[in-house]
Parts: structure tokens; sequence; C-alpha cells
């Protein structure tokens, strides 16, 4: 069995800041001031729109971001209405492959320390679980059968897009203090990174600033080749 940490894996044509060109773009035809247009007044009249709370406008434009996390994350991830989402499939991935190394992968819980009674129960659960799935597996059970077994920590990736107006909605709720710790452990980098590539879109959203910055996900910017 493997123990990992959650991901966010981001294509860097995703953070192309000729989105926020398109989407000035797009706004001034609701003031027909099309002549104002110019890629160096997009983040002050982004801004001025989100101030409004004119956010239709950000619908235009979306983002995909693969979040590698645990089951248990992605069921409230996909609670989100406005979205499109690709999953790995327990129906299909059967982990007792080669593939997989014939063992499940499952994301380390952020709140339960390294050796502690919680942890070791934890870990104890998810070995039998192992054992248990492996065994459905080698007496003939299907993997959409034997999944029946698997954790809420079982690590699962997902594939999230929303245009720009979801994303801030995900962000609002995800990143506040009454977020599931691992929520926030995705949602706050996720929110940095596009602070800092969609500025005007996202500078008005806070976040929980009390959650332990070491317990942050993992951001990588790739190129689409290495996905």
């Amino acid at each position: 069995m493997k123990i990992v940490n959650p991901e966010i894996i981001i294509d860097k044509d995703q953070l192309n800041e000729s989105k926020l060109a398109n989407l000035e773009k797009y706004g001034r035809i609701c003031y027909r001031s099309d002549s104002e247009f110019s890629t160096m007044s997009s983040k002050r009249f982004l801004s001025n729109l989100i101030s409004r709370k004119h956010l239709s406008v950000v619908e235009h434009e979306k983002v995909t971001v693969i979040i590698i996390t645990d089951r248990g994350v992605t069921h409230e991830i996909v609670r989100h209405r406005i979205g499109s989402y690709s999953q790995e499939s327990t129906r299909y991935c059967n982990y007792a492959n080669d593939k997989f190394g014939n063992e499940i992968t499952v994301i380390k819980p952020l709140f339960y320390k390294e050796g502690t009674k919680e942890f070791l129960l934890w870990l104890s659960c998810m070995e039998s679980i192992e054992r248990t799935y492996l065994d459905l597996i080698k007496n003939g059970s299907t993997a959409q059968e034997a999944r029946s077994v698997l954790p809420n920590s079982l690590k699962t990736t997902i594939a999230v897009t929303y245009n720009f107006r979801e994303w801030r909605h995900f962000l609002e709720l995800r990143c506040s203090s009454k977020a599931h710790p691992q929520m926030q452990q995705i949602a706050i980098p996720i929110l940095l990174c596009f602070k800092k590539a969609f500025g005007c879109l996202f500078d008005d959203i806070d976040f929980n600033r009390d959650f332990d910055s070491s317990n942050y996900a993992e951001v990588k910017i790739i190129d689409d080749s290495e996905i």
C-alpha cells in the first residue's frame, strides 16, 4: 500500500493572461465601449466588474485543474453543479493489476500525526481494506464489485473544469475555515495560484490564514505534453 500527499496539476496554458483580455472584450459589449479596449486595461475593467457583482461576464472563460486527492474530498467537489468532471473510475481501474502495483494508494490524512494512536488506527484499517480488496479480486470479484470495500481515503485523480464565476464560488466556500481540512489543503493553493495568474478576478477572496501552509498540496505547473 502506498500513502501519498495530495497534488494539484495545472497546464500552464490554463493560466494564460489572454483569458483576461477576452473577458474585457466580451464585457465591453454590454457598454458598447469597444473603442476603450486594451490589453493593458483588462485588470482595471474586470476589477470594476467584480466590485459591482457583474459576474456573468467572467463566465465566458474557464480553467481546468487536475486534482489528486482522496475520494471523500471529490465527493464534495462534484457537488458543485456548474462544472465538468473526469474522474478515475473504481469500476474500471483494477488496483490488483500490475499497472497499479498490485496495491491501493491512499491519501495521508493531514489531521493525524504519524505515530499517534489515531494514525495507527487509520493505517491498520487501510491495510485491512487493501487485503480484503485484493482477496476479493483473487477470488473472482470484478473491480466494480470489489470496490464496495474501498475507503474514502483512496487516492483518486479528477479533472475539474469551471468557468471563472464558478471557481470564485468554489474557492469562497472551500478556502474557509469551515471547510473540511483536506478540502482547504487543496483549495487554498489553487486560490493562491489563481491570485497570481488572474489577480483581478480573485483578489477579493480571502482564505483561512490560520491553516498551516506546510500542509498545502503541491501545485505543479506543467506543459500539456506532461499530462
